[in-house]
Order: structure tokens, then sequence, then C-alpha cells
């Protein structure tokens, strides 16, 4: 009996971590950005706000009309080529900050892709482990099972024997 305890001790599974800690991405990307790239990422948040599109066309609103109306001189009368001018200026410097904010934000989104394989791949090893785990349990409890059953049948045959008489002396 002492044999199968320690059979059953020696095929024991210890869990072991074989991989690297997860690490947070977004800190990561963070810490590696530099004072462009925050300029550029605040920059897209503020062109991309209701708060920048709201206040852009109020001021066109006014611009607007101050030409229309004539109520300040005319610096810009009706096609408005000077509004044009300005506002393809914005478009100018706007679109390529925005595009690298968008690049930026694409690599970090690679990065995410990339660790959430790495989380993927250690959820997948980590099933692994514990189905064997259970298989292991599942083939000690079979072998328990078996002797259990082997040690009734010879308990009902030493109870169920006939009582031997006793040799003459």
């Amino acid at each position: 009996m002492a044999a199968s305890s320690e059979r059953w001790q020696s095929s024991r599974i210890h869990h072991q971590h074989r991989h690297p800690p997860i690490v947070n991405v977004n800190l990561e990307h963070q810490e590696h950005m530099r004072l462009g790239d925050r300029a550029a990422d605040g920059f897209a948040n503020a062109v991309g706000s209701w708060t920048f599109i709201v206040t852009q066309s109020i001021i066109l609103a006014i611009w607007l009309a101050l030409n229309v109306l004539a109520w300040i001189r005319h610096w810009d009368p009706y096609p408005f080529i000077l509004l044009n001018l300005v506002l393809s200026f914005q478009a100018a410097y706007a679109a390529p900050i925005i595009m690298m904010s968008q690049n930026r934000q694409a690599a970090k989104d690679r990065l995410m892709a990339e660790q959430d394989y790495q989380i993927n791949m250690k959820a997948e090893e980590e099933l692994k482990a514990i189905m064997h785990h259970l298989e292991t349990q599942d083939e000690m409890m079979i072998d328990i099972l078996s002797r259990l059953e082997q040690q009734h049948h010879e308990m009902l045959a030493q109870l169920s024997a006939p009582d031997k008489p006793a040799a003459p002396a």
C-alpha cells in the first residue's frame, strides 16, 4: 500500500507558470511617448470634439455675419477668399497631425492585439494544465476504485469460503 501512495505522490502535478507576466500595454505605450506625440494626441482629441465643432461654427457664423452685414469694414467680401485661405491652412496642418495620432493609435492597437494573443496562449496553456491535472485525478480515482473492488471481492471470498475443519492432532 505504501508503494502505491508513493507512486501517487510522485505522479502528483505541481502547477508551474512558464510565461512572463502580463504587461499593461496602455502604460507601456504612454511611457514611450515623446512631447510631440502627446501634443499630436491632445490636438487630435481637441479637434475631434463637439466643443471644437461648436466653437468653430460660432466663429465662422460671426465672420460671415460681420462681412455680409458690413458692421465693420469688409475685410473679406463675399466670396470669402480669406476665410477659405484660413480654413485651408487649418486643414493643411490639422490633417497630418491627426494622421500622426491615428498612426500611433494603430501601433498601440497592434500592441494590444499582440497582448491579446499572448493572453490567449497563456489561457490555453493553463487550460491544458488543468485538463491534464483532471485526467490524472481521474486515473487515480479509477485506480483507487479498482483496488477497493479487488479488496471487496477478496473480503467476500473470505467470508463465503467454508470453514476448513481443523486438522486432527
